[in-house]
């Protein structure tokens, strides 16, 4: 189906219309984030191991030097051959990005709970860069509701996105914000999941602008038409 065809004038008054209301969005937008950076925080009091490419790290390691970490829970269960291609999907707009970020007191790494030699070989293979260490031995995932036991799978159930939600699968996507102040100490300031991740997706950013958008709207899943990109 094609859109409307007008003259340049009649696009251009659309267009401003249209402006007015991105123009809104994104001041809706700003008072949104400054609600964010101004949300308590809860101190992490439990001690995270995790599994790297030098071995075992804390939680205040994955830092890295900075005051501020960037979680992205990445769908990988310690028993699945291959990363989540949604998560994939997301990755794909990783690389690249972490000398930007460093440069703003911030570190970006991904967590999953699949065996570090699995993650390890999975990312060697999509041509990744980005830091990402194995939770397989510890709590983490759980803890940030991003990972379900197998009676939470078996009753299709659990809490995620802040409510209890529809589960068909051991583990689930999300980003984590943490802080370190000066003594060491860590702190979890945000987490958000599902459409939340939405931002951090270029390639999705880049749809929203063109007259298809996503056209998704034909598939039982959003993303059903999403593929690892070495698999298209």
């Amino acid at each position: 189906m094609q859109n409307q065809i007008v003259s340049h004038q009649e696009w251009l008054e659309a267009r401003r219309d249209l402006l007015a209301a991105e123009k809104e969005f994104m001041r809706q937008r700003d008072v949104l984030t400054r609600r964010r950076k101004a949300l308590p925080w809860e101190r992490v009091e439990k001690t995270y191991w995790f599994e790297g490419p030098n071995g075992r790290l804390l939680l205040s390691d994955l830092f890295d030097g900075r005051s501020q970490l960037i979680v992205y829970h990445f769908m990988f269960g310690p028993d699945w051959k291959e990363g989540c291609k949604s998560c994939s999907f997301w990755a794909d707009n990783f690389n690249g990005i972490s000398i930007h970020l460093n440069h703003r007191d911030t570190t970006l790494v991904a967590i999953s709970r699949a065996p570090y030699a699995k993650i390890d070989a999975f990312k060697k293979r999509m041509g990744w860069s980005f830091p990402w260490v194995s939770s397989g031995e510890n709590d983490f995932n759980f803890d940030y509701h991003v990972s379900f036991t197998p009676e939470e799978v078996a009753a299709g159930e659990a809490y995620y996105n802040y409510r209890r939600h529809p589960i068909t699968v051991s583990d689930e996507q999300g980003i984590s914000i943490f802080a370190k102040d000066a003594s060491g100490q860590v702190f979890h300031s945000y987490s958000c999941y599902s459409r939340g991740i939405d931002t951090v997706n270029g390639a999705y950013q880049f749809l929203d602008l063109v007259p298809k958008g996503r056209d998704e709207d034909g598939y039982d899943f959003p993303m059903r038409w999403v593929r690892r990109h070495d698999q298209y």
